[in-house]
């Protein structure tokens, strides 16, 4: 009997101890570059899916320095197993990552696990986590530059139009004359843009070049034929607005912000992401009526330069990754893509088409309005020397402040910038 008793007590134990294992709290290690009003919102998409999956999923969070430092890091840590289960990545980064083999492929399981699909993304975006036929990330968002403008000075110069939008968006001529009226009323800057950065002026200048379906690479050479022109048609308007003094000179990225929220400039060239900090003054009181709005036409057609924010898996070396992680991790992103309305609250668009569909995205102003540029979207080149704080940035924008700001002659800059690009 005794025996017996042992015999059921051990088996109760041992049956006690499987289920136990087979309910383990899976932890996911996550990494981000993700600061400011895109912190906030993380943290807070991550504090909702742990309490949502309490007991069964954890996401342990760690925010490190944006830019090279990141991807420095990811590529050290990868080499030695020791890189997260998930982080968050530049779609534009994406090419140089899977060269460097830093990436796992999101198979045609994962996605379905997810319950995630091709249809689901806008083509220009799920193309941009695309290398040779394989995904190597999931997008969480487009982030483009849009134009923001004041309603307030706009209405009383009389250059809003019926739907309350700047008046020229259409073509170079009428968005230039509506700077110079803008001017002419006693503005002191018609539009702030960021002409101390080189780095930040590219997405401008890119966009530019879309509009006039321009290419920096053609292969594998760097503005081939008339693409070298088309650079130097996008960079003679914005010189042409800075000489007029129709657009601010020298300017950094916060005196550029500074400018157009206290008034002194009606319009600013942006991110998306700054969003957060026109709604947040707003609720204040301590800002006007502002809207957000697609760049204007300059040249042939709109087009717009974007990057993603994307999730993706590190191909830890030496460290293989469960299936019970794995499909943890996927458990995270499948969830909070599907609930990446909040995230649309930090001014990007999600990239989770049934998300952009909604009905409550498109009561979100002033998001609803310029989200239609994801038609209209241009990403980076795909090539290892692309993406943020690659060398293309580097060797581009060397030559962009010196020009912007009248300094040096479009077609020079365009000369010299093709030399550098070539010597990459």
């Amino acid at each position: 009997m005794q025996n017996w008793l042992r015999m059921t007590k051990a088996l109760v134990l041992a049956t006690g101890l499987m289920t136990s294992a087979a309910h383990a709290e899976e932890t996911v290690l996550w990494w981000d570059f993700l600061s400011g009003g895109d912190g906030v919102r993380m943290k807070q998409l991550i504090s909702d899916f742990n309490a949502a999956h309490q007991g069964k999923i954890k996401i342990d969070a760690t925010t490190l320095e944006w830019g090279t430092p990141f991807y420095s890091k990811v590529q050290t840590s990868v080499a030695v197993g020791e890189a997260p289960d998930i982080m968050t990545y530049h779609a534009s980064r994406i090419p140089l990552a899977v060269k460097q083999g830093i990436l796992q492929e999101i198979t045609a399981d994962d996605w379905t696990t997810m319950g995630l699909a091709q249809a689901d993304y806008a083509p220009a975006t799920w193309d941009a986590v695309t290398v040779d036929g394989k995904q190597y990330a999931v997008p969480l968002d487009t982030h483009p530059i849009v134009l923001y403008y004041n309603k307030d000075v706009l209405g009383k110069a009389g250059l809003l139009d019926e739907s309350g939008k700047p008046k020229g968006l259409d073509s170079r001529e009428n968005f230039t004359a509506t700077l110079k009226a803008l001017k002419d009323a006693g503005v002191k800057f018609p539009l702030g843009s960021v002409t101390a950065d080189g780095n930040f002026m590219f997405r401008t200048i890119y966009s530019l070049m879309g509009q006039q379906d321009g290419e920096l690479m053609t292969g594998d050479e760097f503005l081939a034929g008339d693409n070298a022109t088309k650079l130097e048609n996008a960079l003679s308007v914005l010189q042409e607005w800075t000489t007029e003094g129709l657009q601010s000179t020298y300017t950094d990225y916060p005196a550029t912000v500074a400018l157009f929220t206290s008034g002194e400039a009606a319009m600013m060239i942006n991110g998306v992401w700054e969003v957060p900090t026109m709604t947040d003054l707003q609720k204040e009181g301590k800002l006007f009526e502002w809207g957000a709005v697609e760049l204007p036409v300059i040249f042939d057609h709109p087009s717009t330069y974007a990057d993603s924010h994307a999730f993706a898996i590190p191909a830890n070396k030496g460290k293989e990754m469960t299936p019970e992680k794995r499909a943890a991790v996927l458990e995270v992103i499948g969830w909070i893509s599907k609930n990446s309305l909040l995230w649309a609250t930090a001014g990007h668009i999600p990239a989770y088409g049934p998300v952009t569909n909604s009905a409550e995205y498109k009561a979100m102003e002033p998001n609803a309005t310029y989200s239609s540029l994801t038609a209209n979207m241009i990403f980076d080149p795909k090539t290892p020397l692309a993406g943020i704080a690659g060398p293309i940035f580097d060797v581009m924008s060397t030559y962009f402040v010196p020009t912007l700001n009248g300094e040096m002659e479009p077609a020079e800059a365009v000369e010299e910038i093709k030399l550098g690009l070539e010597d990459l």
